[in-house]
């Protein structure tokens, strides 16, 4: 089962979108790659909706959206365009058909004790240099919070670019916790720095500009 810092498994699936090689989708970009238990259950179209609806805020930070079940590309198909007559909401990224569950089996999708012909609703968040960076799992009757994946998303990849790490329930525009110091000079210059906020010499916080 992939953890956290391991390189995303590659695999070749058949999709919504035709025949896809996971390396070669993500091709640089961040991935949220998640599974749904099954097509046409309520839990699942609510969720899918969510991240169609989302899908231009994911866009717009480097990211592809590609989900996953055990259904066939058919249902897959008439799933989305049941979908769009309902409720208007087209679910236009790649929905992979793992009929034979070589993805759900490859990223450990499949907990048996829950059941072993559905997925579980996994996240996993895929750097642009292939590292799986943070991994959610879900029951069946419960739906993610699409605020939080948004959230972590920005998390991330506001830590990658500053150098920093991100406090308890931060949001964006919040202050980030700077490094504590490895060196005595360092320590020296960090209880000298007034521009930080600081609760002590190892945490210590300041806004980005």
């Amino acid at each position: 089962m992939p953890r956290i810092g391991d390189q995303a498994p590659d695999f070749d699936a058949n999709t919504t979108h035709g025949p896809l090689r996971f390396s070669e989708f993500a091709q640089g970009s961040w991935v949220v790659l998640f599974s749904h238990p099954a097509d046409f259950t309520p839990v699942c179209t609510t969720e899918l909706s969510e991240f169609a609806k989302e899908g231009a805020w994911f866009a717009a930070r480097n990211t592809k959206l590609m989900g996953e079940s055990i259904d066939s590309i058919h249902s897959h198909v008439a799933w989305v365009q049941n979908v769009r007559e309902k409720t208007g909401v087209y679910l236009d990224f790649p929905i992979i058909a793992d009929i034979d569950m070589k993805v759900a089996k490859l990223y450990g999708m499949l907990h048996e004790n829950t059941s072993a012909t559905a997925s579980v609703r996994a996240v996993f968040f895929i750097d642009p240099k292939g590292i799986i960076r943070l991994i959610m799992y879900y029951p069946l009757n419960v739906g993610r919070n699409m605020e939080e994946i948004k959230r972590v998303l920005e998390a991330m990849q506001t830590a990658d670019a500053n150098g920093c790490a991100l406090p308890v329930n931060w949001r964006k525009g919040d202050a980030v916790i700077v490094p504590p110091p490895k060196t005595l000079k360092e320590l020296d210059a960090r209880m000298a720095d007034t521009s930080l906020e600081k609760v002590d010499f190892y945490l210590a916080k300041k806004q980005l500009a």
